[in-house]
């Protein structure tokens, strides 16, 4: 795989400067944070931290990426159609990092953000068909074209931002989806959507000194909704275009993480009987915290989890199913067994007393009355009012 030397050079100084940036931009803008009162308390039990910390740190990521991209990319329509959309997630966020705004507004305003680049080039046209057996190998989507990307561009902007949720997580998953989206670029000589995803991945990490445990800020609504908004539209860009064959499974490798934690989240709330929006403590890394791995150790594992997603996503563009396929049971086969060496003896333990406990109920219930299912008590009946979730869920919890 043989790259481009002029298109590495700008790859390279993209990153590079985005990251400088970015770091360099994170102290100021803390001190701006502080000064407009955008300051998260922890106030319930989803939250990890337990002093206020201030947000906003997203407006610095912001900031190192687009000076990194005014310097560095070709300025395409649909780039300034992309830019525009970013620029409104972000004074979105800035607001609603501020001053908590209504969730059905910030979802309006998603939505124009989203069409603005649908309305400009930037849209997905057609899937693979995922099944083998029918003649036909794409679903075009002709009229829905629009509303499917807005749907796409609109539903992982908001994945991004239900998993930020620990020091790091976010912002390193951001990181990696967007390194792995650089490599396939890069593979297919697409210049264009390199350069700007180089500078997506030198602001993230020229923000993660600050934002890995214990954080010193979080990035808030504007960093991950901002994060999300640019993955997602630069997977139109560089992999449901260059990709059509495959572009059903691709972008869903690259963001499998966040779109698993967000589906299984809204199928949960749904079974409960409770709006999808509703808040709770069961996303993926509070399940990890709670078999008694600390933040580090689970903000580890979903960056592995994210890693080898990623990397079945890169060896699928360039070397076929097959080894995509067996790259991904290998690479899951190490993890869970490198998971039984690092993950600590208290937690398999706790997992076991779990266990016991739940055989235990069931043997209890089997002596009660025939036939009559044991009561159930309502969700958080045992919490007091002050932990019980409120009723829309905010992006940061960590």
């Amino acid at each position: 795989m043989l790259f481009d030397t002029k298109l590495l050079a700008y790859v390279v100084l993209a990153l590079l400067v985005a990251l400088a940036v970015s770091f360099l931009m994170t102290p100021v803008v803390k001190t701006f944070a502080y000064k407009v009162g955008a300051i998260d308390v922890p106030k319930d039990a989803r939250r990890m931290h337990k002093v206020p910390i201030p947000r906003l740190g997203g407006l610095a990521i912001f900031i190192g990426f687009m000076v990194s991209i005014l310097l560095f990319a070709e300025i395409t329509p649909e780039l300034q159609s992309i830019l525009l959309g970013a620029v409104i997630i972000v004074v979105l966020g800035v607001v609603d990092d501020i001053m908590a705004l209504p969730a059905m507004l910030k979802f309006v305003v998603q939505i124009v953000a989203a069409l603005i680049p649908a309305t400009h080039g930037v849209r997905i046209l057609a899937f693979s068909n995922p099944n083998v057996f029918s003649e036909n190998l794409y679903w075009v989507l002709g009229s829905l074209s629009i509303p499917f990307t807005v749907l796409w561009i609109v539903a992982i902007t908001n994945s991004v931002n239900l998993i930020d949720g620990l020091d790091g997580l976010a912002n390193g998953v951001s990181a990696i989806s967007a390194t792995t989206m650089l490599v396939i670029a890069l593979a297919s000589d697409q210049s264009a959507v390199a350069v700007v995803l180089a500078a997506l991945v030198g602001a993230c990490v020229g923000f993660m000194p600050y934002n890995m445990n214990p954080a010193k800020m979080f990035m808030g609504d504007t960093g991950a909704t901002f994060l999300g908004y640019i993955l997602a539209t630069m997977s139109i860009q560089g992999l449901f275009k260059y990709y059509a064959v495959i572009s059903f499974v691709v972008p869903f490798l690259i963001l499998g993480l966040p779109i698993f934690d967000t589906t299984f989240a809204f199928i949960r709330r749904i079974a409960h009987g409770q709006s999808p929006m509703h808040p709770d403590r069961s996303h993926i890394h509070h399940r990890l915290i709670d078999m008694g791995l600390n933040q580090k150790q689970a903000v580890a594992t979903l960056y592995v989890i994210s890693a080898i997603l990623g990397l079945s996503a890169v060896v699928l563009t360039t070397g076929g199913e097959q080894k995509a396929m067996l790259l991904f049971l290998a690479l899951c086969i190490v993890a869970v067994v490198a998971a039984r060496v690092v993950f600590p003896k208290e937690v398999k333990e706790e997992l076991r007393e779990e266990l016991k406990e739940e055989l235990g109920e069931l043997k209890d219930h089997g002596h009660h009355g025939e036939g009559q299912a044991p009561e159930t008590p309502p969700e958080n009946a045992d919490k007091t009012p002050d932990q019980r979730p409120g009723a829309w869920e905010e992006e940061e919890d960590q």
